[in-house]
């Protein structure tokens, strides 16, 4: 069993195996920064449904019941690549990102995350703070701040991509972190497990709170 333990700045990086997106560009070269992702994000799919970033804002809903609809691989790959953009601490990326690909982890999730049925998506995400990335001289629970900022920006960033991309999601902050660790087998601390597919109805975005009394002004 892994056991979550304290953070050291000397620890290694720790990253998921594995992946490889659908379609990489015929030049690829690991060598030159952001070619894989500027490819991904500005290839297909063509019925991209919305471009309007405060729109896919406004549009955005928890999803608990998805369809059994395939989610196609290109999307999956545009998710993970917009999460890959979002803006973190000396862009050093404290943050990983576990693609769960196999059923039977998906029905363990479920249990790891206070029996929430849901979890058994067609496509699950589950990002981890990796405080080891982050490479500043501070003390090690500075380092774990920056990580859990970092991680939560790039769930959010995944969320809205799958959003205008006509898919729904679903956030899952009530988990067992030591029982997920145990399930895929890290030793990094999840920050949340995100849960996306097609939704088996569109609902209305729901009311929020009034602007002025959300905003307090300090002069």
């Amino acid at each position: 069993m892994l056991l979550m333990r304290d953070f050291h700045p000397d620890d290694d990086i720790i990253s998921p195996e594995g992946y490889a997106p659908q379609e990489t560009p015929g030049d690829f070269d690991p060598g030159i920064p952001n070619q894989l992702l500027d490819f991904i994000l500005r290839s297909g799919p063509t019925e991209v449904v919305d471009t309007d970033l405060f729109a896919v804002m406004k549009k955005r809903r928890s999803t608990r019941k998805f369809s059994d609809k395939p989610v196609e691989t290109v999307k999956i790959d545009k998710i993970i690549a917009a999460a890959d953009t979002a803006p973190t601490a000396g862009n050093f990326q404290g943050f990983e990102i576990f693609y769960i690909k196999s059923p039977e982890k998906k029905r363990l999730l479920v249990d790891a995350c206070n029996h929430q049925s849901y979890v058994d998506a067609p496509v699950v995400l589950v990002f981890c703070k990796n405080p080891s990335r982050v490479k500043f001289n501070f003390p090690p629970y500075i380092l774990r701040k920056f990580a859990i900022q970092d991680a939560t920006l790039a769930a959010g960033y995944s969320q809205l991509a799958a959003q205008a991309l006509g898919l729904s999601s679903l956030w899952i902050g009530m988990f067992d972190e030591q029982k997920i660790m145990n399930i895929i087998q890290t030793d990094l601390v999840p920050s949340s497990v995100l849960c996306f597919g097609y939704p088996k109805q569109t609902k209305f975005p729901k009311s929020r709170r009034n602007l002025k009394d959300l905003v307090n002004v300090v002069w």
